[in-house]
């Protein structure tokens, strides 16, 4: 049985995790953590990853990026693996990250969905055809009207993804308004909507001469990324150090 602490407990995403693990014979919520220290639950809650006094195998954090230079500092410390659900990273946080890597194992994904990882799959061999026969590339994602960052981290995973399966080259582009020419052939256009209770769509366009092609992912409920979250958990555990992805835990590389 894989013992972990849930970062973020009382978040909408903590309470659909510990419900999901609830299920699983496999893994249990031993403790968690709220910045406000309430207890619902069964396990005991901290206030902070340091005060954490529960042997455990491994973090999951679905909080806010305000905190994660704590949590991965706190992890090396205790030499806990992490599971890091939390978007919205600077770049000076995302080095940290890939600092921290060289001492304990961290799993970083933008999207958890088993379905969004099979797609960042696919898409990396369409873009490599498409693009290269002259398709033009854009992205569109839609998300809550409560969602902080934009675009999503998961629209900049798979913009990343399509960039580097066409060569490398593309500019990323978020607003148009203020220019009038012609779009130019390489660049990748990335829309964000916001509005309603939307929990994560995600269109990804090939638009060619006379013909357009449309991936799309839906989500219809946040259980989805709980449920990544936790299969990454279990991988996660015992793992050397090192830099993860959902992709590994999924065995799609």
């Amino acid at each position: 049985m894989i013992k972990a602490i849930m970062n973020g407990c009382n978040g909408r995403m903590g309470h659909v995790i510990v419900d999901i693990a609830g299920t699983d014979n496999d893994i249990e919520i031993v403790a968690g953590v709220d910045k406000f220290g309430e207890n619902n639950y069964s396990f005991p809650t901290f206030k902070s990853l340091a005060e954490v006094d529960v042997e455990c195998d491994v973090v999951i954090d679905f909080s806010n990026a305000s905190g994660v230079d704590e949590i991965l500092d706190t992890c090396v410390s205790k030499n806990l693996p992490v599971v890091l659900c939390t978007t919205g990273l600077s770049e000076q946080q995302i080095a940290h990250v890939k600092e921290a890597s060289s001492k304990i194992a961290i799993l970083k994904s933008a999207n958890m969905s088993v379905g969004v990882n099979v797609l960042m799959k696919v898409l990396k061999e369409a873009a490599k055809t498409l693009a290269g026969s002259g398709f033009d590339m854009e992205i569109v994602e839609k998300h809550h009207n409560q969602k902080l960052d934009a675009p999503s981290g998961t629209a900049m995973s798979l913009a990343e993804v399509i960039n580097e399966a066409a060569g490398g080259d593309y500019e990323f582009v978020y607003d148009r308004s203020s220019r009038r020419e012609k779009r130019p052939e390489k660049e990748i256009g990335i829309s964000a909507v916001r509005g309603g209770t939307i929990v994560g769509d995600h269109d990804v366009i090939f638009a060619g001469t006379d013909e357009v092609i449309t991936f799309s992912h839906r989500a219809y409920s946040r259980a989805i990324f709980g449920k990544g979250a936790v299969e990454a958990a279990k991988f996660l555990a015992g793992k050397a150090a090192g830099m993860y992805d959902m992709a590994d835990a999924l065995y799609l590389n």
